[in-house]
């Protein structure tokens, strides 16, 4: 299933392929995807462009200034929030080659027209029209580090946090952008046994942060040997995002950069590491001593 950093590389992907592009007509919506809705837009010229939060992707569909000039009811940009489900992922493509599953697509103006399209195999995406960013989810692991750590920090008291750190990596209210494999990477590499409660791995972060508040130098931490869980959540995800292209992220001719990521690994999907499945059926890759809140009789 598609991660931060995937949705931040879908992002860059659309930001690249739109570059310099303009953009016509209404967006078309495939008739067999009755689970999302239409996309009320059309415009002479506009142009796209994409953000990414942590899971969600935000298009921008920005008419041009001739277009305003021309019909004075287009107020601005239009956008748009994606959550790629288990299969979502954007291309970019001919109109001949259009990808089979492609259910909503925005056509160029050029001659023939080219199509970013969002292709989902599975139909487990959503998207949502005129709509922000999802109001649980917390401030993104890639791009909103500062505010990460300290919303996570803020929140111990949470009854969340009573559970196996496993499980609250991925709670989106407070790790937005992890999932499986990172989860796995991170604990691992870490050496914390996946099923401790999380507050005990968190709880001494928050008192080395306000130790380093007390003494005049907020923002500073303590240095340590390696980075603490909340780094590496970060670290870990831009190193993904450094590689171009994930086993996730389908990118075309991105071969190099799935073996790169595949190499990457040290965890997930290893058949040396012990696997458990979780309290809410996901598996969980990792090696040593699973911790006193594993649930008993799962173990593969």
């Amino acid at each position: 299933m598609p991660e931060g950093p995937e949705l931040h590389l879908a992002a860059r992907f659309v930001n690249a392929v739109c570059a310099g592009r303009v953009f016509s007509g209404k967006p078309f919506k495939s008739e067999v995807n009755w689970k999302n809705p239409e996309v009320a837009f059309e415009a002479a010229a506009y142009t796209v462009s994409a953000v990414s939060r942590g899971k969600e992707v935000q298009l921008s569909l920005n008419p041009l200034e001739e277009e305003k000039k021309k019909k004075k009811k287009v107020t601005g940009s239009l956008k748009i929030v994606f959550r790629f489900g288990m299969s979502g992922v954007f291309r970019f493509t001919s109109v001949s080659e259009l990808p089979k599953h492609a259910h909503l697509m925005f056509y160029t103006r050029d001659k023939p027209p080219m199509v970013l399209s969002f292709v989902d195999v599975r139909r487990f995406g959503r998207w949502e029209v005129g709509a922000g960013w999802q109001k649980d989810r917390g401030p993104c692991v890639i791009l909103e580090y500062q505010d990460f750590r300290s919303h996570v920090l803020s929140s111990l008291a949470d009854t969340a946090f009573n559970r196996p750190i496993c499980e609250v990596l991925l709670n989106q209210k407070y790790f937005n952008g992890v999932g499986n494999y990172l989860r796995a990477e991170v604990l691992f590499r870490l050496g914390i046994p996946p099923f401790v409660s999380a507050r005990s791995v968190l709880e001494p972060l928050a008192k080395a942060d306000e130790l380093v508040a007390q003494n005049g130098k907020k923002g500073v931490k303590i240095k340590t040997e390696q980075p603490d869980l909340l780094e590496l959540c970060n670290k870990l995800a831009l190193e993904v995002v450094s590689l171009g292209a994930t086993t996730y992220s389908h990118a075309p001719d991105s071969e190099s950069s799935h073996d790169a990521f595949l190499r990457w690994l040290q965890c997930y999907y290893n058949s040396d590491m012990r696997t458990l499945v979780d309290h809410n059926g996901r598996t969980i890759w990792f090696k040593g001593e699973a911790g006193p809140l594993a649930p008993k009789d799962f173990y593969y």
